[in-house]
């Protein structure tokens, strides 16, 4: 075994050991807090000093990506005015191995008076931080990975996996879904494919002027051309608002094949268009407008005209802006 997979399973062990020591009612009571806080609209102040604020800056960012309004509160700037964020019904969480961290215990009475309440992540439960907090939660180990048993390293390990382990618990027994936790991470993939619609995507109408099916070759190519959107919309006779038809780059190709050379100057939109095309609402996903793309493969459909619920033209949306998005 390399030194390297000796350390990797010293910490794997003193999270395993972890689970022995955490005593379930004081678990409970932490859920319990951090329940009480999203009922009430209330955020989890996390806070901790060197090493264990790293881990607290980390445990308050989860909690916040799935839906539990959370803050990290450095101790020092709180004495100095930073107490102005906290509200009487928010829960603080306090992180701290030896559970003597003096910038944490002077500013634990002010947490008190306000009458909020604290849960302890500390190394040694009989510690003075312990021994101040309403609920106390055991995060001690036997000891480093570090040869000198000094640096912080099985101890914010074991710190941080509790910390996963609550807001992982906590999401399971508020029903976070899918569409919950896509609504905090909009840029991911995952959050794109639940949230962005064909609206978003699309090129606007605005941007979009129709032809006429009489229209020239001329004409068409122009509008190609002319603002990079690679397709134009053919306007149905007497209502501007209504599509007719579509043509797109691969339109023309077909149609300039289909026709001699000497029969150009005559070819009109009428000869070119996909009479017809498929239409979708502004309101769809994104993704499916994808996977509808990949159902008429065949038909090299790479352009789909978007449509409200009147099926009049509200855009064009693209395979191009739909690849740019990371959606296919």
């Amino acid at each position: 075994m390399t030194a390297l997979a000796r350390c990797l399973n010293e910490e794997a062990a003193a999270i395993a050991a972890a689970v022995h020591r955490l005593k379930n009612h004081e678990v409970e009571a932490a859920l319990g807090l951090l329940n009480r806080c999203a009922e009430q609209r209330a955020k989890l102040v996390v806070t901790g000093v060197g090493k264990s604020g790293i881990v607290a800056r980390k445990i308050a960012a989860t909690f916040s990506s799935v839906g539990l309004m959370s803050i990290y509160l450095n101790p020092l700037d709180a004495l100095h005015g930073d107490l102005g964020v906290i509200d009487v019904e928010d829960v603080i969480l306090l992180l701290s191995n030896s559970g003597e961290t003096q910038e944490l215990l002077q500013i634990l009475p002010h947490f008190k008076r306000r009458g909020m309440q604290q849960i302890a992540l500390v190394g040694r439960v009989h510690s003075s931080l312990a021994r101040g907090c309403d609920v106390v939660l055991d995060a001690s180990v036997d000891r480093e990975v570090c040869p000198l048993n000094l640096a912080p390293t099985a101890s914010t390990a074991v710190a941080m996996a509790i910390g996963d382990a609550l807001a992982a618990v906590w999401m399971e027994r508020r029903g976070v879904s899918l569409d919950d936790f896509a609504l905090n991470h909009p840029a991911g993939t995952l959050g794109k494919k639940l949230t962005l619609t064909a609206a978003d995507l699309m090129v606007p109408v605005a941007r979009l002027q129709p032809l006429t099916s009489c229209a020239t070759l001329g004409d068409v190519i122009s509008h190609l051309t002319a603002d990079g959107v690679g397709a134009c919309w053919i306007s149905q006779r007497g209502d501007s608002r209504r599509i007719h038809g579509l043509i797109t780059d691969g339109d023309l190709r077909r149609a300039l094949q289909r026709h001699g050379a000497e029969q150009w100057s005559r070819l009109t939109a009428a000869d070119m268009m996909t009479v017809d095309p498929i239409t979708i609402f502004s309101s769809i996903l994104a993704k499916e407008a994808v996977q509808l793309m990949e159902q008429n493969r065949r038909k090299a459909i790479g352009v789909l005209p978007v449509v409200d619920k009147q099926e009049r033209m509200e855009g064009l949306l693209r395979l191009h802006d739909l690849v740019q998005a990371g959606l296919a």
